[in-house]
């Protein structure tokens, strides 16, 4: 995890984007003719090939899982059956909600199409299991203002309910001085998108560029900008972020907050409730849905005491996570659970060696997940 920090980076830039104009309907269309083609021959995609009703569904405190994107071993086509199974996996075990295309879903290695069938399997998949009540996060993240608002478009067509997005941050030394491009960036976006914005602050993701807790603020003021992902580990600033936001709401409603604060990692779920948050957006919870759940559940339940008992454990597990990455997750789910395979290349395919080290370090953490 990058050094905690609470400032934002600085430069110059010159002002301008171009604006596409977009008006939603209720229901859209992904058809299988612009899929197949980049999916490859195992993908079948004839029961996506239908109109996706769009409906509300709110952002509420609690887990959410940023999925992961599963492949064929042999061929790294993206693996339709295994996404949906592991989605309803998570519904059954009691989350809140899901995240594709994050981080731990390898949006980096997706064509534009393959992320839109990953949601749109993820979306169908929980609705056919029953959870249609079930909210999709979809990570939109981009280094043009024009492609961002081109994902947040897609996201939607695909099922997706909210868009969460990456500061840009390639050109990041030419930005306008304090943060001015930043925030020009994100209006811009949650303007033109159709469905609404969670900011996400990764700092290890974007060249560590780490947004202040005053910007944050200022943009969570934009009606369609719903929430923060925090991965930068800073409890202060989750602090003052949802301190700030909760006085800027006319009538909070701690059940339902107009703007959601996310700790984004479960090493540090109850100490982000401590700070006024409402819960986590955690690749952990791949693994161990249901131990991420009772943490936050026992805190707001006022047992401290064994919350952080609980804590300690997740926390353990977590760093098991955070020093195996994607790849390290993906053999603990194919050590533990049966499924998971390999990442896309050229991410390296675990030793056994290390495949038993990540086992290993999981297995007090499984331990507590499969007695719950």
């Amino acid at each position: 995890m990058a050094p905690h920090n609470d400032s934002s980076s600085a430069g110059s830039f010159t002002n301008g984007f171009n604006r596409m104009a977009f008006q939603p309907s209720g229901s859209s269309t992904l058809t299988v003719e612009d899929l197949t083609a980049e999916l490859g021959s195992s993908y079948d995609g004839s029961s996506l090939d239908a109109p996706i009703s769009h409906v509300k569904r709110p952002l509420v405190p609690g887990v959410y899982v940023p999925t992961m994107c599963f492949f064929e071993k042999e061929t790294e086509d993206v693996d339709t059956v295994t996404i949906a199974r592991h989605a309803v996996r998570l519904a059954r075990a009691g989350v809140t909600g899901l995240a594709t295309q994050g981080s731990n879903g390898e949006a980096v290695h997706l064509t534009h199409s393959e992320r839109r069938v990953v949601t749109a399997t993820t979306r169908k998949a929980l609705n056919d299991a029953g959870f249609s009540h079930m909210p999709i996060i979809v990570g939109c993240g981009a280094q043009s203002t024009r492609e961002a608002i081109l994902l947040c478009r897609q996201a939607w067509q695909a099922g997706g309910d909210y868009a969460l997005v990456l500061p840009p941050s390639y050109y990041a030394p030419l930005f306008a001085p304090s943060s001015q491009t930043i925030l020009e960036f994100f209006k811009a976006v949650a303007d033109a998108s159709p469905i609404p914005i969670i900011i996400y602050n990764y700092p290890g993701a974007v060249n560590g560029m780490d947004m202040s807790s005053d910007i944050i603020v200022q943009l969570a003021q934009h009606p369609n900008i719903v929430g923060v992902k925090l991965t930068c580990g800073n409890t202060g600033k989750l602090n003052r972020v949802a301190a700030a936001t909760r006085k800027l709401s006319k009538k909070y409603d701690p059940k339902n907050p107009d703007f959601l604060v996310l700790a984004g990692s479960a090493d540090f779920s109850i100490q982000a409730l401590a700070a006024g948050g409402h819960g986590i957006l955690a690749g952990l919870a791949n693994i161990a849905p249901k131990a991420c759940i009772q943490t936050i559940e026992l805190w707001n339940q006022g047992k401290h005491t064994e919350a952080q008992e609980m804590q300690e454990i997740v926390s353990q597990g977590d760093w098991t996570a955070i020093q195996g990455g994607v790849v390290g997750v993906k053999a603990g789910l194919e050590e533990w659970a049966g499924y998971g395979g390999y990442c896309r290349s050229p991410l390296p395919r675990p030793t056994s060696e290390q495949s038993k080290n990540w086992k290993d370090g999981f297995k007090d953490l499984m331990m507590l997940e499969k007695s719950l």
